[in-house]
Parts: structure tokens; C-alpha cells; sequence
């Protein structure tokens, strides 16, 4: 009897400073490829209006986010801001796995990088990069999601974060967003062709 293959899934990991494009490009990827899911991350920060749980993410109160935590139920997580943790569930990876979907996430730089560490040659990590610093800052104004002083505090983590570019195996400038989708589809295409 010819043993059965168990399904090992390829890891996409997006990561970029806030403002650079990674969620529009992960969006428009998983609307090209249905055998893509999207890893839902955990964190403590509330839900925007538009935002439901167990969709865009799974909002947990600090103290149960730090029960996980003590329980080793996160493949990695990181306090991006101050009493703001984020992290991914060893359970998404395993809810996506069961349903024999790749993996593609949607992280902040250091989460992406200890992603990366973590599955290896599985994954494939991705630095999503603003054309210069001032795009980002207006793209960042843009929004109006921000008042000044978190605005502030948004740009002086992007502008540490854009100094982990060479530790990504793919840099992909967001300059214009057509280019950039389909420079992230062949990323994907080719990443998914490898090793079969």
C-alpha cells in the first residue's frame, strides 16, 4: 500500500512598515489564489469598526494573549507597541494545514523575520517597501486613522523597521500598486512551483 503524502504547506510571510501596502497585496493575492489561506493573527489592540473577530483577527484581552503565551500556543509574537501584543497561533497554522491551503501572512517586520526562522525552506519572506520614507508618511496621513502623536510614533517604528530590508529574502518596492500585485503574484507563482 503506497503511503500517503501528508500535505506540507508553503509559507508566504509579507511583512513592511506600517503604510507600505503589504495587507492591499496579501488581500489581492488571496483573491488570486484559492489554494491560499490567510493565517489570522492574534492581538490585544481593540477591533475597528470594520474589523470581526476571527476574520481580520482573533482580539483576545492581554491577559488571555499572555496565557497562550506562558502555554507556548504561539508559533511567534512580538509587543509591537506598547501594551500591544500580536502574535500567530500554532492553531491557525495547524486550522489552514487541515484544510490544504498554503499559508500567506500579513506581519510586522520582527514577527515576519521569527517566522521565517521557524519554518525554514518552507517559507518564502517577503519585504514590502514604500518608494521612499516621505510616500509612506503621506500614505500613513492619508488614512487619518492617526492623531499626531500615534502618527509619530507609526514612523519612527517604520523608520527602524525599514532597516531589516536585507535580512528578507525578496524585496518588493510598492511604488505602483498594479506593478507591485503583479510582482507579488510571481513571487507566489514561482515559490509554489519550487520543489514539486
Amino acid at each position: 500500500m503506497a503511503a500517503t503524502m501528508v500535505f506540507q504547506p508553503k509559507i508566504f510571510i509579507f511583512s513592511a512598515p506600517s503604510g507600505a501596502g503589504k495587507t492591499t497585496l496579501v488581500q489581492h493575492l488571496l483573491h488570486t489564489f484559492p489554494n491560499l489561506g490567510f493565517s489570522i493573527s492574534a492581538c490585544t489592540r481593540p477591533a475597528r469598526p470594520d474589523e470581526i473577530d476571527g476574520v481580520d483577527y482573533y482580539f483576545l484581552n492581554p491577559e488571555t494573549f499572555k496565557q497562550h503565551i506562558a502555554a507556548g500556543d504561539f508559533v511567534e509574537w512580538e509587543e509591537v507597541y506598547e501594551n500591544r501584543l500580536y502574535g500567530t497561533l500554532k492553531s491557525e497554522v495547524s486550522r489552514l494545514a487541515a484544510l490544504q491551503k498554503h499559508l500567506i501572512f500579513d506581519v510586522d517586520v520582527k514577527g515576519g523575520l521569527t517566522l521565517k526562522q521557524y519554518f525554514g525552506d518552507q517559507a518564502l519572506a517577503v519585504f514590502v517597501k514604500p518608494p521612499s520614507f516621505d510616500a509612506l508618511a503621506q500614505r500613513l496621513k492619508a488614512r487619518q486613522t492617526e492623531n499626531e502623536e500615534s502618527l509619530q510614533k507609526r514612523l519612527d517604528k517604520a523608520r527602524e523597521e525599514l532597516l531589516f530590508e536585507p535580512q528578507f529574502e525578496k524585496v518588493l518596492v510598492n511604488e505602483y500598486l498594479e506593478q507591485a500585485k503583479a510582482d507579488a503574484e510571481q513571487l507566489v507563482k514561482v515559490f509554489l512551483q519550487q520543489g514539486k
